[in-house]
């Protein structure tokens, strides 16, 4: 068993223990690390998993990405990609709406892409998140490229 972030050996105890907490295999160096991000920006433990579902797939995801406005759950700087994770997508406001679409607006005038992925769809569907994801990196690369 080793830590999905740098591949350190994890005793079974500590395995089981990140596991429960954090549903990643982590060391407990990156289990603390990990748990003081979730507690300094109320990160949905979905962008958790798609963060290190990101890098098994050979992404290289920022995870709460400051881009000048806010923090963003994660970002894929070399694409400029920036993917929120949508919490409770079912109880959304008129005024989360428009404050969406305005830090949407931001994001694109500063050449970023915002994607926002409702939480329920990286739970149950996390390889078909990535899968997708990965499509719309490829898509980026391409546009970056065509410019």
């Amino acid at each position: 068993m080793t830590c999905k972030d740098c591949g350190k050996d994890i005793n079974p105890q500590q395995f089981k223990d990140s596991k429960e907490s954090l549903g990643v295999a982590l060391c407990e160096r990156h289990t603390k690390l990990i748990k003081k991000v979730i507690l300094d920006n109320d990160t949905p433990i979905e962008a958790i998993h798609l963060f290190f579902a990101l890098k098994a797939a050979g992404v290289h995801p920022m995870l709460e990405w400051w881009d000048g406005k806010k923090s963003v759950d994660i970002a894929i700087s070399r694409v400029k990609l920036n993917i929120e994770i949508d919490k409770n997508n079912n109880m959304i406001t008129h005024e989360q709406a428009i404050n969406d679409l305005e830090e949407a607006m931001h994001s694109f005038k500063n050449g970023f892409t915002t994607i926002r992925i409702p939480h329920l769809a990286i739970k149950y569907y996390l390889d078909e998140t990535v899968e997708n994801i990965l499509g719309i990196i490829s898509g980026l690369k391409a546009n970056i490229k065509a410019i």
